[in-house]
């Protein structure tokens, strides 16, 4: 047995011992079963890509298949919601987007669980923006360009996003109040529908996810023309952040693992730690780079709950002073 698996065991038979007896057993032998992880979107879109990317070596970490269940819709409230009412006994996680832990509960008056109450941060997925795309036709080649149509053709340009309440949704808002432009929304169910038409050019710009266009941008049938977040993507690194275009929006995106709450904290730890040792190696790293994420944080448990703290009250100044209002 290596110093590093025997560190992991005796960490985690040592935190254990703080558990009621029937609790310690389950969590001494976790996990012995599949683990089912709930990712809160489409399948083939951005979130689900990154989800099976950590999948694969992390059921082979666990020594246990990783059953993948998309639950998309209502802005991912509904895979959320799935996770929330499941069992606290360490087989079931969420894969889900910073937007629907930090915005949704700002702006759903009627949430069908408590984010904060119900779900136990487990480990950050990367940081990263995302991406402001149009179709060529459109003739927009930077952010100025869509705003100068939109001031001369009020009402005309149609923007889409993932969802009411993403964060394409809350950006481009941003973007319309500070200009003073108005540009109807169409809420998707995901960036799956977003993609498919800005090729159809049914719309002619949205925000979306930092992966899912990529290929199509490097056909040439999709055009990135700027991103949001605290720097450049590292798989479109020409595409232009937004606050270099004019608009400061520098707050970076994540993915986040969470489990239902009352989850044993020593099966919290071990996933988080087992998450971070498979995010830490340089092919997964070369991996996130090329669908456009930056590097991994490596945070604690209990890091990462500071920083969806931190996150809700941000984005929560930022909805209170744009006055979102969900389409």
């Amino acid at each position: 047995m290596t110093p590093i698996s025997m560190s992991r065991r005796t960490a985690l038979a040592s935190a254990s011992l703080l558990l009621p007896l029937g609790a310690r057993a389950q969590v001494s032998d976790w996990p012995n079963r599949p683990v089912r992880l709930v990712v809160a979107g489409p399948a083939g879109a951005g979130m689900d890509i990154f989800a099976r990317m950590l999948a694969t070596p992390l059921q082979a970490a666990l020594k246990q298949p990783i059953v993948i269940d998309n639950r998309a819709g209502a802005n991912s409230i509904i895979g959320n919601d799935v996770v929330a009412k499941s069992p606290p006994d360490g087989y079931t996680f969420l894969f889900t987007p910073s937007s629907a832990i930090a915005i949704n509960p700002i702006i759903q008056p009627k949430m069908p669980y408590d984010t904060q109450k119900d779900l136990l941060p487990v480990a950050q997925i990367g940081a990263a923006g995302i991406l402001l795309v149009v179709n060529p036709a459109s003739g927009f080649r930077n952010l100025q360009d869509v705003v100068r149509y939109a001031r001369a053709n009020p009402g005309k340009l149609v923007y889409g996003s993932w969802g009411n309440g993403s964060t394409g949704h809350l950006a481009m808002e941003g973007i319309k109040n500070h200009y003073k432009i108005f540009m109807p929304h169409v809420a998707y169910k995901g960036t799956a529908g977003v993609v498919a038409d800005l090729l159809a050019n049914n719309i002619s710009i949205a925000f979306t996810d930092i992966a899912s266009p990529i290929p199509h941008i490097r056909a040439g049938r999709l055009l990135a023309i700027a991103a949001t977040g605290s720097a450049r993507g590292p798989a479109l690194p020409e595409v232009p952040t937004v606050t270099e275009q004019g608009f400061k929006f520098d707050t970076d995106g994540w993915y986040g693992i969470f489990a239902p709450a009352g989850t044993p904290m020593p099966i919290v730890r071990r996933m988080n730690e087992e998450i971070n040792r498979l995010l830490a190696s340089d092919e997964m790293k070369q991996k996130f780079r090329a669908q456009n994420m930056l590097a991994p944080s490596g945070k604690s448990a209990e890091q990462f709950a500071a920083t969806v703290k931190s996150d809700i009250e941000v984005w929560q100044s930022i909805a209170k002073a744009i006055n979102l209002k969900i389409d």
